[in-house]
């Protein structure tokens, strides 16, 4: 006699129970002008260095974008929330080949005084490869967010 199935749920996408790393850059445009550059999920590839291109499937909430890097690495992420009015959306992982197992993200601006505003990414996440240690991912992950909003600094401020 056989055992009785047991339905076992189980997802290998789950929010990392790590710090999050925050970075931030200010700039000289509205919290609009600003989220007209960081909120395109699709758009990432304009200020993030070595994103070649990227690719949609889906429009909205659970949209889904594969991420192609210069050095061959790709990325495969799917949208959590977007909420235009108050600029703040998320997404999560889904698949890399790159050295991250899991990882939370969420891109936000805040308004400042005189008209400009403050963008910041919040970056949650672990390595893939257990050779690899928390704090040193952690600071691959502030170095490539913090370049990329410098970047986004430029297209901001260029568009104001």
């Amino acid at each position: 006699m056989s055992t009785p199935y047991k339905e076992q749920r189980s997802t290998l996408i789950h929010v990392p129970k790590t710090s999050t790393v925050s970075t931030s850059v200010d700039v000289k445009a509205t919290p609009d002008q600003a989220w007209e550059v960081v909120g395109n999920f699709a758009g990432f590839d304009k200020f993030v260095d070595g994103l070649e291109r990227i690719e949609m499937t889906g429009e909205g909430i659970r949209a889904v974008r594969k991420k192609f890097f210069a050095d061959g690495h790709l990325v495969l992420e799917q949208l959590n929330s977007y909420d235009e009015q108050n600029h703040i959306m998320s997404w999560s992982l889904l698949f890399t080949n790159m050295d991250i197992n899991n990882l939370w993200s969420s891109m936000r601006v805040e308004a400042l005084p005189d008209g400009q505003a403050r963008v910041f990414w919040d970056i949650a996440g672990e390595p893939a490869n257990e050779d690899t240690l928390q704090p040193d991912f952690e600071d691959f992950i502030a170095t490539f967010a913090t370049a990329a909003l410098n970047n986004a600094k430029g297209l901001i401020e260029q568009a104001a």
